[in-house]
């Protein structure tokens, strides 16, 4: 088989851990060093915007063109994970353990680590009454240089399709539902707002690049 060595690389989606404050990338339960990148690129995305209008149905009138802040946007995306590719190369972990691994990082997005359970658990033995929740990392949904976007997952489901004669899953689709944080989610002094305003300002830098439209290609002359 003849191969080109000017071929361009295929880049991968995937997502990252990251600290909030300094956005270092950082491990979670199982997830090494925080990136978890995509076996192959999904053949499709959606999103969906939804308008964070002020007005609605009986609300004042002069409020019906006002927006409150950014929309609230979902991404949803169904990913594939294979063995095959391993299992031909005699990959000793594919072979022990087939896709489980590759799952459980992906699990592990909405999964408290143990340690943290285990340190609540105690704290509740001897009567500390916890204040907030347990903190986990801000996860990242990248997609190419231009879209690094902070996001938390809302919908997780796993189909696994075959396995080996162990019983370890060697292909399933893993679907995600995500939801784009802004800075009303986060805060404006939080990083990941810095994150989110830079991936709206790319927004607005590519809406000034489309093709300008002309009254005639409405069928109108004008407004007025």
């Amino acid at each position: 088989m003849t191969t080109f060595s000017n071929a361009p690389k295929l880049i991968k989606g995937g997502i990252v851990l990251v600290d909030p404050q300094t956005l270092a990338p950082i491990q979670n339960g199982s997830v090494p060093g925080g990136i978890i990148a995509l076996q192959y690129n999904p053949d499709s995305i959606s999103r969906t915007l939804q308008a964070a209008s002020v007005g609605g149905d009986g609300q004042d009138r002069s409020e019906a063109m006002r927006l409150k802040g950014p929309p609230v946007e979902t991404i949803k995306l169904e990913a594939e994970i294979d063995a095959t590719d391993y299992l031909d190369k005699n990959n000793s972990l594919a072979a022990q353990h087939g896709i489980q691994p590759q799952l459980a990082a992906l699990e592990m997005l909405v999964y408290p680590t143990s340690r943290q359970i285990d340190d609540t658990r105690r704290m509740a033995a001897t009567g500390t009454l916890e204040i907030l929740p347990m903190q986990a990392p801000l996860a990242l949904f990248i997609w190419s240089k231009s879209r690094i976007i902070p996001v938390r997952v809302m919908e997780f489901s796993i189909t696994e399709e075959a396995f080996d004669t162990d019983l370890n899953p060697i292909r399933a689709k893993v679907s995600l539902g995500l939801r784009v944080l802004n800075m009303n989610d986060l805060g404006f002094d939080h990083r990941g707002s810095d994150l989110f305003s830079r991936y709206h300002r790319e927004k607005e830098d590519l809406a000034k690049k489309a093709r300008r439209g002309e009254f005639g290609n409405l069928g109108i002359g004008g407004i007025g």
